[in-house]
């Protein structure tokens, strides 16, 4: 995948909200990185997910995502996740780098986090609207730069994107958003 086509979309942002008995994983798609509207969203809820292992998050988050995944055609030109691709200096894998191997690497993945994870590199910060609070932009297959400019491009005034909102709003409260 070249990285010209993640940046032309189609993009699939995903979130995966966690209930007393599984999860509700959600997706919205959208053709350009400064769309206002997403132009489908997928929603999956899942009876059975992984309990939670610290350091591993991962391994809860994963398979729901590749579950909506495998129900989306066609296929996204880049994925944009709830968190980290890389971890800290050191780059160790977070969700999104897993998430970009079990693809075998055919789809970018980005990771956009709303808290710093340690040792996180200053340039991995972005800053959106009048917010002073960065998110924190990583990325596997598409350049780091890149990843960073088009989150700075997604449409919204304040410091996350409206459609990042909106997957959320999706995983946590299901069609009804």
């Amino acid at each position: 995948m070249s990285a010209s086509r993640a940046l032309d979309g189609p993009v699939l942002v995903v979130d995966v909200h966690y209930l007393e008995a599984g999860a509700r994983v959600a997706g919205v798609l959208f053709d350009d990185w400064a769309d206002p509207q997403a132009t489908a969203a997928h929603t999956l809820n899942l009876d059975q997910v992984e309990d939670y292992a610290p350091g591993e998050f991962y391994r809860r988050e994963l398979p729901c995502l590749l579950a909506l995944l495998g129900r989306i055609e066609p296929a996204p030109a880049c994925i944009v996740v709830d968190g980290y691709v890389w971890l800290g200096a050191d780059r160790r894998p977070g969700l999104g780098a897993h998430l970009w191997q079990a693809l075998d690497r055919r789809c970018p993945v980005v990771g956009v986090a709303k808290t710093r994870f340690a040792d996180t590199p200053a340039e991995a910060e972005v800053c959106r609207g009048n917010s002073r609070r960065p998110l924190y932009v990583t990325s596997a297959g598409l350049d780091p730069e890149a990843a960073r400019a088009a989150v700075r491009a997604m449409y919204g005034a304040h410091r996350l994107p409206e459609l990042l909102k909106r997957a959320d709003r999706l995983a946590r409260i299901g069609d009804a958003a």
